[in-house]
């Protein structure tokens, strides 16, 4: 049996069958693109199969060495990746500057980070393992653009349409490039250093030749647009790198926009850290010890379960204990078919997670029905949950050796679970003004109850609505 053989043989014990058969074949007989930043989403969609699966069996491939996991900082407007990493511990910059957009961005996790996958060199050597040699569209594809942008087949094509003039540069040395220049804007890019410079082509031809020079280093220096008239240019490029430079001299068209602006899902790492699979299998290896990351939004829901103690009083030590663990069992499988997580239990408490607020009050409605009924199959029917939504921007940090969240939206969370009572589920303003949640709501014939409170550690009062 060959090691592939193996390998995959171990992956179908921890994931699903048909996910494990998709990756062996994309893995086998997919071309060297399909195996370079794999889009998780994307995938899934492709092959039918469900989007958690698809992550999970991804994940566990990770584990095994099947697959490697990227977390590339991409830039929003253009989707080329400013920052490719090996780990979330490297992205450590609270900004991020896109020469070709001439454009910056504050590091969140919301949009900003996408996680892909690619083959291991131990299983399979795909074109990308050597980046230096890939021809410059299929380094566009398969290095510098991130797997949020939809490219299309013929993208050598549409590149040759795109530009004026390029070149493979070499290490330590010279180009000039001789160009004849019409009126619009022009940008000399170079997507291995991410150097650019924009050139605006305007006003009466002129017979004399106009020179730009562009050097290219590892030291990102933002550069002013220069402007020229139409006519002869001589572009001077000089490579001061240890590798080769791919520049080239691209004329800003409706084209081009339509090319950068075409997009599909991707796995962000704000989704990424919501999921089960994940915090189970790297919940004390994501980030560093003093890394802060910015989340803009993120969903929180607490839940406790109503007069424990009590519990352990009326049946005993070891009757509340199976029923305790039980409704954890439960809660988790509910909260991870929701693409939640659970961050941490807390006593009979338990502080999870989910992308967006309508998985939440999804999963809160499954859970509050799991606990009647396990509490008639027990003959306990008081085991109920009390539980509190909350949605806001908070902090992704490392917090007793483990990944955790950190901010005012955490506190107004754990806070609105505390008015909780009987099978209410209680949630605030941000969370029923989401739309997805207002459907949800709709379909369910449910009519939240609004009240203002004062809430400990909150300035101002604070609008809660009780979810019957």
């Amino acid at each position: 049996m060959s090691e592939i053989e193996t390998l995959f043989g171990v992956l179908r014990q921890s994931a699903d069958a048909p996910v494990v058969d998709m990756l062996e074949r994309l893995v086998r007989e997919g071309p060297d693109h399909a195996l370079c930043k794999i889009n998780a989403l994307h995938l899934a969609r492709a092959s039918g199969l469900g989007e958690e699966q698809v992550i999970a069996g991804l994940l566990h491939a990770v584990g095994l060495g099947i697959l490697e996991m990227s977390w590339s900082v991409m830039c929003p407007s253009c989707a080329g990746v400013l920052s490719a990493n090996k780990s979330l511990k490297t992205v450590n910059s609270p900004q991020y500057h896109c020469a070709f957009c001439a454009a910056g961005y504050e590091t969140t996790l919301d949009n900003l980070v996408e996680v892909t996958f690619a083959v291991s060199p131990r299983v399979r050597r795909i074109a990308a393992h050597n980046a230096d040699e890939l021809p410059l569209a299929e380094y566009y594809r398969q290095v510098f653009w991130s797997s949020a942008i939809e490219l299309p087949p013929d993208l050598d094509g549409l590149i040759r349409e795109l530009t004026l003039e390029a070149v493979d540069l070499p290490p330590g040395e010279r180009a000039i490039l001789s160009l004849q220049v019409q009126p619009g804007m022009l940008i000399v890019f170079d997507p291995v250093t991410h150097t650019a410079q924009y050139i605006e082509v305007k006003g009466e031809e002129t017979a004399e030749r106009q020179t730009v020079s562009l050097i290219f280093n590892k030291t990102e220096v933002p550069v002013d647009a220069v402007s020229l008239r139409p006519g002869a240019l001589r572009l001077a490029l000089e490579n001061r790198t240890d590798g080769r430079v791919l520049p080239a001299v691209w004329v800003m068209s409706q084209r081009l926009d339509d090319l950068l602006t075409r997009r599909k899902p991707s796995l962000t790492a704000k989704r990424l850290l919501t999921n089960q699979t994940f915090r189970d299998l790297y919940r004390t290896d994501t980030l560093a010890i003093g890394q802060r990351l910015k989340i803009l939004s993120l969903t929180f829901l607490f839940s406790d379960l109503k007069d424990s103690t009590g519990l352990y009083e009326h049946v005993g030590d070891l009757v509340a204990f199976d029923l305790v663990n039980e409704h954890f069992r439960l809660l988790q499988e509910i909260i991870a078919s929701e693409q939640g997580a659970v961050v941490k239990t807390i006593g009979d408490a338990v502080m999870a997670t989910f992308e967006t607020p309508d998985r939440a009050i999804a999963a809160a409605m499954r859970m509050r029905e799991a606990m009647s009924e396990l509490g008639a199959q027990r003959q306990h029917q008081g085991l109920l949950l009390k539980m509190g939504i909350h949605e806001g921007s908070c902090l992704a940090v490392t917090l007793n050796g483990q990944q955790d969240y950190f901010g005012q939206t955490v506190n107004i969370a754990s806070r609105v679970q505390g008015l909780a009572a009987s099978r209410a589920i209680m949630v605030t303003e941000a969370v029923v003004d989401n739309a997805e949640t207002r459907t949800l709501l709709d379909a369910g014939g449910l009519n939240p109850t609004r009240r203002s409170v004062a809430l400990s550690g909150i300035a101002d009062k604070v609008s809660v609505y009780e979810i019957p």
